[in-house]
């Protein structure tokens, strides 16, 4: 049991079952069957995002043009519908992750090819995508009344008692799964984020995975603009701005390690959801979304002083084990 206890997401079920009971003490409804469901419908954009902003951080890269990425792609979508109401929701689908995947390649070729720092580039397209927006609309908004039923019910319909929304996450969450830890692609992200000289010998081309990697989160981000929009059925500029660092944030609560190469699908999940019932418990007991944002800091920045600590004490063991040998 104690040993247990020392694995990130089982902490992190710990934490969200007392956080839920806390706030359950006030307000019971709060974990009633169809609130979680609530909450994790709310949660399922965060949770597509951040399995995508996985993908790259195990590389030890990071993509923060996630958020801006979702803009576009959504505001295209909308944009697609309400010029072509008869086009299929599919076809608006795919067409949004096509784009997303073709925005990540872009970040992915400047780091790659043109070995310029992560964090700088999607910094860069991070603006150049949002200015994007605003060439294609002229500031414009897309309200409810211009997008159609077709394509704002999506979202909302429901299957086997879940909204699609919420499948749509669940999907996302088996496919990369299967994809990390089943395939040689999802092996090489671990390989090149953990040791990149290593994987070089190994016959892993780290610029070419890098590039596989931003392409995976823009195609995940070209789906969550879609859900985005469709569910909140408005579609402008601004959307979503500001929520790269939620992004970020979930995959470092959830124990993915800025450094590379140590992460898992469960905790990206988890540490997603640690935010979303954080984000929908704060207002219910009325706390100030001046402290909520207070909230949420200190526990990013908890979370990552926890991550170092933990990393410095697998090295120390490696040191100790070393000079043993020796």
């Amino acid at each position: 049991m104690i040993k247990l206890l020392r694995y990130r997401e089982i902490q992190l079920l710990i934490a969200i079952a007392a956080l839920a009971l806390m706030i359950a003490l006030r307000f019971p409804s709060f974990i009633s069957p169809a609130s979680l469901g609530n909450v994790y419908a709310d949660t399922s954009i965060l949770i597509i995002l951040a399995l995508g902003q996985m993908a790259v951080i195990l590389t030890k890269c990071v993509d923060l043009s996630t958020a801006a990425t979702l803009a576009l792609t959504g505001m295209v979508a909308a944009m697609l519908n309400n010029a072509f109401p008869g086009l299929p929701i599919t076809v608006i689908v795919l067409i949004a992750i096509a784009l997303g995947a073709l925005l990540g390649a872009v970040n992915g070729l400047l780091v790659w090819k043109l070995d310029m720092p992560p964090i700088v580039v999607t910094l860069g397209t991070m603006t150049v995508y949002r200015g994007v927006i605003f060439l294609l609309t002229n500031g414009k908004w897309i309200n409810a009344h211009e997008m159609t039923d077709a394509f704002k019910a999506l979202p909302r319909d429901h299957l086997f008692g879940l909204s699609l929304l919420s499948l749509s996450s669940l999907v996302v969450i088996a496919v990369m799964a299967v994809m990390l830890g089943r395939t040689t692609t999802g092996r090489a992200f671990y390989a090149v984020g953990g040791n990149a000289n290593a994987a070089i010998y190994a016959g892993i081309d780290p610029g070419r995975t890098h590039f596989i990697a931003f392409i995976v989160s823009g195609a995940l981000s070209g789906l969550a603009g879609y859900l985005w929009i469709a569910r909140y059925a408005v579609a402008y500029v601004d959307i979503a701005l500001g929520f790269e660092l939620d992004v970020v944030a979930a995959c470092v609560i959830g124990g993915v390690s800025i450094a590379g190469g140590i992460g898992s699908v469960a905790g990206a999940v988890l540490g997603s959801l640690f935010l979303g019932v954080i984000k929908n418990a704060l207002p219910v007991i009325n706390i100030s979304p001046f402290w909520q944002l207070a909230i949420s800091g200190a526990v990013i920045i908890l979370a990552v002083a926890f991550n170092a600590r933990a990393e410095r004490k697998k090295g120390r063991v490696i040191l100790k084990s070393a000079e043993v040998v020796a």
